[in-house]
This record gives structure tokens, sequence and C-alpha cells, in this order.
């Protein structure tokens, strides 16, 4: 996917539907001069609907989209004839869709699932006919309802990509190096800060006849929750990872303290990630030995997994896989 096809922020104006006015009409023909009242009801506004697809993975196709209006019912007639309803507007989002009040950010609905549809913002009511206001008192009512105005308003979309893994790590720790290996994915690798500037979706073979996602999420900085280095756009993709993998080299300066800078950022941006299951993978395995490597070990947090592997050697790449499967809570074939 090319970075600037992958568009995870939109801010769209979207209108729904007005209902149609109801009818004010009487009933005429050749033996009836002054007929009852026979006035229509106007047809409903059309919706704006989200729809969860698994084939779109960007919101692209809203950038140069800001303005979507659902159609307007048209009016009732006489004779009881009903209005036509406004044709309702699908929105094919991509799974991890979350829409914002554009004011207060407070989250309007969000879409996880495959074929999954909500009603954003609903279409107006058509009004009643004057059939409706017929009574004792006023049997030839010359009033109708207007339809209900359509409802308007700014929205923002966000996405937040979906994986059973994140890789959580500073830029050039290996991440993209570690997804190019593991599946089909073929991510930007280069030795330079910011490589990967949007995540990166891998299908991961699992014992060939089981596989998971794992996502390459943009790398993390020093203050990325403050918005460094584009660090809460990155952020966000992290929450809808069923695990986390924390990448960090084995040449690093201070495993201890990369990971702990890792952990404060997630810490800082949304303190329900630290209860999120946790893997810390070390890179570059084939740069030690046994002895460092149990040095190294007896250092580590003890409340969660760690593993050495090398995405050159190969070296713990099955064992990495195993410890992911059973993190995303299924069990480890025999």
């Amino acid at each position: 996917m090319a970075d600037q096809n992958f568009i995870d922020y939109v801010k769209i104006f979207l209108r729904s539907g007005t209902g149609g006015a109801g009818s004010v009409h009487f009933y005429r023909d050749a033996r009836t001069a002054k007929g009852g009242p026979d006035g229509g009801d106007g047809g409903d506004g059309g919706h704006i609907i989200l729809r969860g697809e698994t084939n779109v993975w960007t919101l692209l196709p809203f950038k140069y989209r800001k303005h979507i209006f659902a159609d307007n019912g048209m009016p009732g007639g006489g004779n009881h004839r009903f209005g036509k309803a406004g044709g309702d507007v699908t929105l094919n989002v991509p799974l991890g869709t979350v829409v914002k009040n554009v004011d207060s950010g407070e989250v309007i609905c969000e879409i996880t699932k495959q074929g999954e549809e909500k009603i954003l913002i609903r279409g107006g009511r058509g009004g009643q006919g004057n059939a409706h206001f017929k009574n004792p008192t006023n049997q030839t009512p010359m009033y109708a309802q207007p339809g209900e105005l359509g409802i308007e308003g700014w929205h923002i979309f966000e996405l937040k990509v979906l994986a059973d893994v994140g890789l959580v790590g500073f830029p050039n720790a290996g991440k993209s190096t570690l997804l190019s290996v593991v599946s089909a994915a073929k991510p930007k690798i280069a030795n330079y800060t910011f490589t990967t500037l949007t995540p990166n979706l891998g299908i991961v073979d699992y014992r060939n006849i089981h596989s998971f996602v794992m996502a390459d999420i943009p790398g993390i900085i020093k203050d990325a929750h403050l918005g460094k280095g584009l660090g809460v756009r990155f952020l966000r993709h992290i929450e809808r990872n069923a695990t986390l993998l924390f990448l960090i080299p084995c040449d690093a300066e201070d495993i201890i303290k990369e990971y702990n800078v890792l952990l404060n950022e997630l810490k800082m941006y949304n303190e329900e990630l630290l209860d999120k299951p946790r893997i810390l993978g070390l890179s570059k395995s084939d740069l030690l030995d046994d002895e460092l490597k149990a040095m190294i070990s007896s250092e580590l947090p003890e409340e969660f997994p760690h593993i050495y592997f090398s995405a050159v050697t190969g070296e713990g790449i099955p064992q990495l896989k195993d410890i992911i499967w059973k993190n995303i809570g299924k069990k480890v074939p025999e």
C-alpha cells in the first residue's frame, strides 16, 4: 500500500435527507364535489449509513469527497398517496473506523466487523397529510405537517488498524524487516528514521494451517503522546491490536530504558493499553552468544514473555510465532 494512498483521518460534512411534506388535499370526483381530506404523507429523508468492508483498507475515498448528502423525501399527494422516500447513502469504510463529533470529540460510533451497518445520521421523517387531522370538530383540515429537516454537520473519521499483534518500537527497530520475513507484506525498509510512515499489515502463516494478522506500526519516539514525530497519529493504531510485541534490537545501548520509554508513551497516550498482553522481542539475536543472552535475560521483566530472534538468520522465528499465537488466546498445536 503506497504511503500517499493510506489515509487514516478525514473530516467530512454530512447531511441526511429532509422528509417530504404531507399533502393538503380533498377527495374530488364527478359525483363528489366536497369529499373528505385524503392528503398523503411525505416520504422519509434518506439516512447516512456506515458499512464495514474488509476490502477497504483506507479512508482515501473520502479525502476528496468532503460533502456527502442523502436524498430528500418526496411530498405526499392526494388520494392518500405517499411520497417516495429519499435514497440512503451507504459509506463503505475499513474495519476499525471510528466516527467522532467534530466539536466535542465524542465517539459517535465505530465499525469493527465485516458487513456491520450503523445509521450514522437518520433522515428526517416525512410529514403527515391532512387526512390524519380530521376530527369531529374539524372535518376539513387545511393543515399538513412539513417534513422534518435532515441533520447536518462535520464529522471526523479516524481509522485504527485492526490486527492480532501490533509491533511497537522505535524507528529502525527492525519491525518492517520482521513483517517482511514472516508474511508476504513488502514494507519499505531502509536505514533511516521514519522509514514507515503508515501502518503495514501482513498475514502471518502459522504451522501451515492457521494465520494471524500482524501490523507494523510506524516508529514511536520519546514524547510521541504529545504529538512529537506524528506520535498521536501513530499511537491510535495500537489501540485495536489484540496483543503488543515490543521490538528492541539486541545492540541497543540500554534495552530496559528503551522498553520503559515505549511503555511510558503508551501509558501517557491511553493507560488502558497497558492492560493488553505483551511480548518483548529482542531482534538481531545473531549478534549475541548464549552468555550475553543469559545476562540480558536476568534484567528483563518477568511478568510477560521475552524471546530472542533474528529476522536475518531465522533464529527464534517459529518460537516467536508460538508465543504470539498463545498471547492472542489460541491454543498452540501439538
